[in-house]
């Protein structure tokens, strides 16, 4: 049987950092993206079956989110090639509190294969790396949230459970809902990145409306738009509001903390203003 394994989303925040994992295991690793080769689209099936070919577990991670609409059928769909393709062992990203997320789960869980979900919370790198992170440079951090707690989780973190997942026995059937080790409100987020950061980077509640029109005018792909406004409306209610254990479970350590992430970038500069201007 063939050791190698498929990313999906191998350039994105976790898939990235899931493929230089098994890299440096010397683990061989198909990045799948469009770019690539053999090139990877979620919506082109016939993309799939080159992609699979020759894999023996694949971690998958559905961009922009299991949330957005159409993401349950093209899940069921994939999943069916992977496991006629021969694929043993599965990874799926999932998400907490989210409906559409959960029936993805029980397409994977109703298969033959060694399934494994990894059930994140919010990413820490959503401030650092994605969504987010020109509002920190910007000076203030401007969303449609009230001051609802959520365990945010370190990126590298997920990546670690789905590595040991993709790689290692034990972990077979388990559901690992992933999250930091304490509940932060975004004003403690924004506290904690001023800190780092040496600024002041206030949290700004804004409503709904012009959270959604700042997006739309932007030029977010409407997909992303959509998943963004629907995270703010729905999911961000307090459902989530709780910690869990999979990091421990998973790894037998505990999950990163805010303030070592904050610290961490801010030592790269990240969200330094000037030094980002000198990149520019």
């Amino acid at each position: 049987m063939s050791n190698e394994i498929l990313v999906l989303g191998g350039t994105g925040k976790t898939g990235r950092r899931v493929a230089q994992r098994l890299q440096a295991k010397g683990i061989t690793t198909r990045i799948a993206s469009r770019s690539g080769s053999p090139s990877f689209d979620w919506n082109d099936a016939a993309t799939w079956s080159p992609a699979l070919d020759n894999v023996s577990a694949v971690y998958l991670s559905y961009a922009p989110d299991l949330a957005v609409p159409g993401a349950t059928e093209t899940v069921r769909a994939f999943v069916a090639a992977a496991v006629d393709a021969g694929v043993k062992r599965l990874v799926l990203l999932s998400g907490r509190g989210e409906q559409e997320a959960q029936a993805c789960e029980t397409i994977v869980q109703e298969t033959d294969l060694e399934w494994t979900i990894v059930r994140a919370s919010w990413f820490m790198q959503n401030f650092s790396e994605g969504e987010f992170a020109g509002m920190v440079l910007d000076g203030a951090i401007t969303l449609p949230a009230a001051n609802i707690p959520e365990p945010f989780i370190d990126v590298n973190d997920i990546a670690e459970v789905a590595v040991a997942a993709l790689t290692e026995d034990g972990h077979a059937h388990e559901i690992y809902e992933v999250t930091g080790p304490r509940l932060m409100t975004f004003t403690d987020l924004a506290a904690e990145i001023s800190e780092a950061a040496g600024r002041s980077i206030p949290f700004v509640p804004i409503p709904a409306e012009t959270f959604a029109s700042a997006i739309e005018g932007s030029g977010a792909p409407a997909d992303v738009a959509w998943l963004l406004n629907y995270l703010f409306d729905t999911v961000l209610d307090g459902r989530n509001a709780y910690l869990s254990d999979g990091v421990q479970r998973a790894l037998g350590r505990e999950p990163a903390d805010f303030s070592a992430f904050a610290q961490r970038i801010a030592a790269r500069g990240v969200w330094d203003v000037q030094s980002q201007a000198d990149v520019a």
